[in-house]
């Protein structure tokens, strides 16, 4: 027999914290993890492109990365927890840091900002990009009320968003899409 899906226990608004405290689903820390798997969905769909278009990257790696993350903006920072928690390293970030410089090499040097279209699979990138830099926004966000969050998670997602950004541009040029510079009306 296969386990159910719903446990009915969230449908008074409420939910559970890794720790077992019971917050309102509002609460900014579910927010937070709840845009990190909007941001880790969204990966997979750029993914998915990329694996179409036969374009290496780590968005594999990245996808795990972000259940890291996940994980532990779902646990009670207050109460011990008796899961295993992987950790995020500094080496995750310094990945992201040698992805980015090894595909920038190959670009063009920007003169300006570009729009973020051209084919669907770079528009999703940015998309992805978007909601990286949401998701970066919603940690700094419980930091600023003093709700714990691990000062590497904000390090990586503003990386990510950095990676995100070079991968939509690499890909573009991977497909042979033009970049079109935002020209400023009246400039």
């Amino acid at each position: 027999m296969s386990q159910k899906i719903y446990t009915k226990t969230g449908d008074l608004g409420k939910t559970s914290l890794i720790g077992g405290t019971k917050v309102f689903k509002s609460h900014s820390r579910i927010e937070t993890y709840g845009t990190i798997d909007e941001l880790n969905s969204y990966v997979g769909l750029c993914f998915d492109y990329m694996k179409i278009h036969l374009i290496d990257n780590q968005l594999l790696e990245i996808q795990d990365r972000l259940f890291t993350i996940g994980a532990s903006l779902a646990c009670d920072p207050e109460k011990e927890t008796k899961l295993k928690i992987p950790d995020l390293h500094e080496k995750d970030i310094l990945l992201l840091e040698s992805e980015i410089d090894t595909m920038n090499d190959q670009l063009p040097v920007m003169k300006s900002f570009i729009l973020p279209n051209g084919h669907v699979a770079v528009s999703t990138l940015h998309i992805t990009r978007c909601v990286c830099r949401r998701a970066e926004r919603c940690c700094v966000s419980l930091q600023e009320k003093g709700l714990l969050v691990e000062p590497l998670i904000i390090k990586y997602l503003n990386r990510l968003s950095d990676y995100l950004f070079v991968l939509a541009r690499f890909t573009a040029m991977r497909l042979k899409t033009q970049e079109i510079p935002w020209t400023p009306r009246g400039i």
